[in-house]
């Protein structure tokens, strides 16, 4: 990366300066984000192994599983590995390089939770030509296209981002490198990139949200005329999805959808959907989902 700027590192504050507590910070996120890596490597492992577990909604659960990894793995590490040491350093390659991979991973999590709810939709309301428009060829085309999507999302963050200049204070108030934080030290009026990064990343959320909260409302209105145990079924997976849907895009609204102000609280809202979400997603799609704790305890007595 050629620097038009005199800064080479930056110093992220991270979640606290006090010593005690960065202590607890680390015991902490350690055992999320191992705990993340499990839940999400055990749901990929299972419908990968899995003969029960063919169908397109466990085919889009696996690359949601693989998104929720990579994005908690994008931050969770560094942020470790800081709260143990005196300077949490990180050089301006290291730092672009953080704000392209979140944007890539947090983009294709939007994909696949598009993609899911599509699925429900086909599955609920045109059940008689599911297999045909929801075949393996589409929603590989599908999966191909969320790759595509979030590298050209990405690369338009990134390329807002190399256009900042940095001549002066290199102390990032966060755990980890995100544009809206940058824009506080840059060299430069920031308002109109600002609102390129809102119509780009905030966009995409707030779009995306009404899109699959539509969604639903269209598929709870077709519920009406199957028979109790089919809405039963189908409200039982909706309502995973949904969850998972909140927790995921109410953060995101909020960071990405305002004006370039930064508040004490933006961390903490991170840190959920950055390392929260990515742990409680295993959980609500295997609480709620019978196939896949049976398939899971196959798995398990296989390996015994």
């Amino acid at each position: 990366v050629v620097m038009n700027n005199s800064v080479t590192k930056f110093i992220l504050f991270g979640l606290t300066q006090d010593a005690g507590k960065q202590k607890a910070v680390f015991g902490i996120f350690l055992i999320l984000y191992l705990a993340t890596l499990f839940g999400n490597s055990l749901i990929m492992v299972t419908i990968k192994t899995s003969q029960t577990l063919g169908s397109p909604m466990y085919f889009f659960l696996f690359y949601l599983s693989f998104a929720d990894a990579c994005i908690s793995t994008t931050t969770a590490p560094k942020l470790i590995v800081d709260a143990l040491s005196g300077k949490k350093i990180i050089s301006y390659n290291e730092c672009m390089t953080q704000v392209f991979a979140a944007h890539f991973f947090g983009c294709m999590e939007i994909f696949v939770l598009i993609f899911m709810a599509f699925d429900r939709y086909v599955a609920i309301c045109k059940p008689l030509r599911y297999t045909t428009i929801m075949s393996h060829h589409v929603c590989g085309i599908l999966v191909i296209l969320a790759w595509i999507g979030s590298c050209i999302h990405s690369s338009a963050q990134i390329f807002l981002a190399l256009r900042l200049p940095f001549c002066g204070p290199n102390i990032i108030d966060h755990y980890f490198c995100d544009l809206q934080p940058l824009l506080k030290l840059a060299c430069m009026d920031t308002y109109v990139i600002n609102l390129l990064i809102v119509s780009n990343s905030g966009a995409i959320c707030m779009l995306s949200f009404i899109i699959l909260f539509l969604s639903y409302i269209v598929i709870l209105y077709s519920l009406r005329n199957h028979s109790a145990e089919g809405r039963r079924k189908a409200l039982s997976t909706c309502t995973s999805h949904f969850i998972v849907v909140v927790m995921f895009f109410g953060p995101c609204i909020f960071i990405y959808t305002r004006p370039p102000t930064t508040f004490p609280i933006d961390k903490m809202v991170a840190v959920f959907y950055t390392i929260g979400t990515p742990l409680l997603n295993p959980l609500i799609y295997t609480l709620r989902n019978t196939e896949v704790k049976n398939a899971m305890r196959k798995l398990w007595y296989r390996k015994m």
